[in-house]
């Protein structure tokens, strides 16, 4: 594990272990596709981006698995992970916005409180660390499973399932007051961070 620590950019890759460069490969799937998926929403080929998309929050509980089963993590895959969650998240935002935009608009509210608290704590991020965090709390695994449930279901179902979306909206907004204690209170950058309570209890 000391050794996968010291992967921190691609050059360190290619001396990596295999089951690192592996995991690190699942965890580029999401960055890869970005492109792909704004194409085919702005090409209306809904019936392609839909699956990827079920993929690429697919690769996001996958990749965390094979980390911890064949002891692949390292802080290249962390950084890696952060940024392909939240392009995923914008390519199924964009893709909200030109198939169900009166959806986003009813609920527009609900929509600005967790994206206004994301902006906060990104910005708070890169004035306290000089980069995204990268936390990977117990609450950020919990609200990224439900945003990639919900998500999926705006494209794949012709209904809206509120209650999935409120709980959804809720986690996520307590998923990101965390992390922006996290930033106030933890003076360097860290990953892997189960949360507050482990943060005070360590000391």
């Amino acid at each position: 594990m000391k050794d996968n620590l010291r992967i921190k950019t691609f050059s360190d890759l290619l001396t990596a272990s295999a089951p690192v460069k592996w995991t690190t490969l699942v965890t580029s799937y999401r960055i890869i596709v970005f492109p792909v998926l704004l194409l085919l929403i702005f090409t209306h080929r809904i019936d392609i981006f839909k699956w990827l998309l079920v993929v690429c929050f697919l690769t996001d509980m996958i990749d965390g698995q094979l980390a911890r089963r064949f002891n692949a993590s390292s802080i290249l895959g962390s950084k890696l992970d952060s940024i392909g969650d939240d392009l995923t998240i914008v390519a199924a935002t964009v893709g909200l916005w030109v198939y169900r935009s009166d959806f986003l608009i009813r609920e527009w509210v609900i929509f600005a409180i967790p994206l206004g608290l994301f902006f906060l704590q990104v910005s708070l991020a890169f004035v306290r660390y000089h980069k995204m965090s990268s936390f990977h709390t117990y609450v950020a695994k919990g609200a990224a499973f439900c945003q990639g449930f919900f998500l999926c279901s705006m494209f794949l179902f012709d209904t809206v399932s509120y209650g999935l979306f409120y709980f959804t909206a809720t986690i996520t907004t307590i998923d990101l007051v965390e992390e922006i204690i996290l930033v106030l209170i933890l003076r360097e950058w860290k990953t892997n961070v189960k949360g507050i309570y482990w943060v005070v209890r360590k000391g």
